[in-house]
Parts: structure tokens; C-alpha cells; sequence
């Protein structure tokens, strides 16, 4: 994926592009080398190395999902995503007329629902744009 050295080609690239003045690109170009020496973008590398494993790791496992003969498993995350935003919208209509419900019930329904959504969705897309990425 990304070595050091493709990172730090990439950042000079973004560097001299971004940063007209020779002062500040200068600068810049200094903190990159002390990142580099510091180990941070090696650090980098590695964490887009493990994102991208997780990922392979989420795809597998719906894939799995969906081959299974189990109507539940291939079923569960739209059902989730349904009830965390049947919930939301309760807790909505309770507001309306009056009836309070707990502000951490409706953050946390809120923080599920977004997750369950980004999983959902953002990782249809993303599967999407790798296959499309890999096609070309």
C-alpha cells in the first residue's frame, strides 16, 4: 500500500501545489523531514495499512452474510438501521406533544443510528468505488 517513501513523495507533491510562498512551503517541508525522522509518518503508513485490513476483514464478513442461507443474517443490519430510526423518530413525535424523553436515550439512539447509517451505507460506497477502482 503506502511506504514511507510514497508518503513522503505525495506530501512534498500536496506541499509544493498548496503553498506558494517559499517561506511557508520551506517550512513546511522541514516539519514533513522531522515527521518522517519522528516516525509519525511511518506510524501513518501503518494505521492505513490496518484500515484497509479492517475493511477487508467488514467486506468478508457480509459477504459470508450474504451467502448464508439464514433470511436473519442477510437481513440485520437493514432491520437495524429501520429500528434505530423507528426509535428516533418515537422519541421525535413524544417531543412534539410534550412528553419528554431522556436527552442520553435520544444521544445514544442518535450515535447508534449514525453508526449503523456509516456502516451501512459508507460501506456500500466504499465497496462500490474499490470495485469500480480496481476495474480500470
Amino acid at each position: 500500500m503506502f511506504g514511507l517513501d510514497a508518503l513522503l513523495n505525495v506530501g512534498g507533491k500536496l506541499i509544493d501545489k498548496l503553498i506558494p510562498d517559499p517561506e511557508a512551503k520551506a517550512k513546511a517541508q522541514m516539519q514533513l523531514a522531522t515527521m518522517a525522522n519522528d516516525g509519525e509518518l511511518a506510524k501513518m503508513a501503518n494505521d492505513t495499512k490496518l484500515f484497509e485490513l479492517e475493511h477487508v476483514a467488514v467486506t468478508s464478513r457480509w459477504q459470508a452474510d450474504m451467502s448464508s442461507d439464514s433470511w436473519l443474517s442477510k437481513n440485520i443490519r437493514p432491520m437495524a438501521l429501520i429500528a434505530i430510526f423507528a426509535a428516533y423518530f418515537l422519541f421525535t413525535c413524544m417531543s412534539a406533544f410534550g412528553y419528554n424523553a431522556q436527552e442520553s436515550y435520544v444521544q445514544l439512539l442518535g450515535q447508534w443510528g449514525q453508526i449503523i447509517f456509516l456502516a451501512y451505507f459508507g460501506g456500500r460506497t466504499v465497496e462500490k468505488l474499490a470495485d469500480m477502482r480496481s476495474k480500470k
